[in-house]
């Protein structure tokens, strides 16, 4: 299973003519993106680590780091290494000194994660050949940010 790495291109609000929808864009495979539909929350936290937005009261994705640091847990990675029926699978690799642990989540948890704990983000080949899309077929989204000042 070969994945490629990828980053956060931003996190935007899909306004297509039946539903507005949050969703997270990841590039790295070439021209090709990959979509994922999230949730408003979730679409908030991954925003704010991706600007690196210090906020007065933590989020729950902040505690959980927090927490992980406490008990000396590293995040080393996410991969998100498959897709069925629509919905996307991951796994977010962590340690301590003695063993590693590999915990299934949702990607967009886990892409808030990854990005507060500067842990790379992966996406396996073959879910990028199947949801992945040229950036110039992405449907019509705003940047979240802007969606939220409207």
């Amino acid at each position: 299973m070969t994945s490629v790495r990828c980053e956060v291109k931003g996190v935007f609000v899909s306004t297509g003519d039946t539903a507005t929808v949050p969703v997270v864009v990841l590039t790295g495979g070439g021209d090709r993106s990959l979509p994922i539909f999230i949730g408003l929350w979730e679409a908030v936290s991954i925003n704010s680590a991706k600007n690196k937005e210090i906020l007065s009261r933590p989020f729950t994705h902040d505690l959980f780091l927090d927490l992980a640091a406490k008990f000396s847990i590293t995040i080393h990675q996410l991969r998100i290494d498959s897709i069925e029926d629509g919905v996307y699978y991951a796994q977010l690799e962590l340690s301590t000194i003695a063993k590693k642990e590999y915990i299934d989540c949702r990607p967009s948890d886990g892409i808030a994660l990854a990005l507060r704990a500067g842990a790379p983000i992966f996406v396996d080949e073959n879910v990028l050949a199947i949801a992945g899309q040229k950036t110039i077929d992405l449907p019509p989204m705003v940047d979240l940010a802007t969606f939220l000042r409207k």
